[in-house]
């Protein structure tokens, strides 16, 4: 295992969320906890952000509902690999389920950044992207540049049928920019966002 490797990559986290959220429309994001929920909230807070500050490993599952729920809403599950690795087994429903409108991007800095920044197994033998191939997903890709990412986003808004991306980033830590921490507010300032607001209050 290669501590160094992941300090070497070239992409650097906030810039590649920067660019998948620009000119995002209504497309509604779930943020798996510590910094991919910092990294939309840099980018700017928005009420179709659902950020996790829990529920290691839940993100695919809250994601692939509300793909399910607002078949008509394209739906991005932004996560980092310590949390993907913890809820793989979500892959393998995504793929029995087929959602037309989901996007899973990973943004993999080999890291457990929230305990440390000791390496994952990502950083060894464990390759996410063949993980969902050999689930069902057919859309699959590990990206390491700038031509990558323009093609993520793309995928983000257009393809139809589950999609799975892992973006290499470099392993940097940031300063916080941290969403609120009232999990019912975030929880109804979601459901207004999606429903309406006499729609979420029934």
């Amino acid at each position: 295992m290669d501590a160094k490797r992941g300090e070497t990559f070239p992409l650097r986290r906030r810039e590649v969320v920067e660019k998948l959220l620009s000119d995002r429309g209504d497309l509604l994001v779930v943020a798996g906890l510590g910094a991919c929920a910092w990294d939309i909230t840099a980018v700017g807070d928005n009420d179709c952000n659902f950020p996790l500050w829990g529920a290691m490993g839940g993100a695919v599952m809250i994601g692939l509902g509300i793909a399910r729920a607002q078949p008509d809403r394209r739906v991005l599950v932004l996560t980092g690999d310590g949390e993907m690795l913890m809820g793989v087994g979500s892959l393998a429903t995504v793929a029995v389920k087929q959602p037309a409108n989901l996007a899973i991007v990973v943004l993999d800095n080999e890291r457990f950044g929230e305990t440390g920044m000791q390496t994952t197994h990502t950083a060894a033998r464990a390759d996410l992207a063949a993980t969902a191939a050999g689930l069902g997903i057919e859309a699959v890709a590990t990206l390491t540049d700038e031509a990558g990412v323009d093609a993520v986003r793309d995928r983000i808004h257009n393809h139809q049928g589950p999609s799975f991306d892992v973006i290499k980033i470099r392993a940097e830590n940031h300063a916080f920019s941290l969403p609120p921490k009232d999990g019912a507010y975030l929880k109804d300032r979601f459901r207004i966002a999606v429903m309406g607001k006499e729609a979420a209050t029934l």
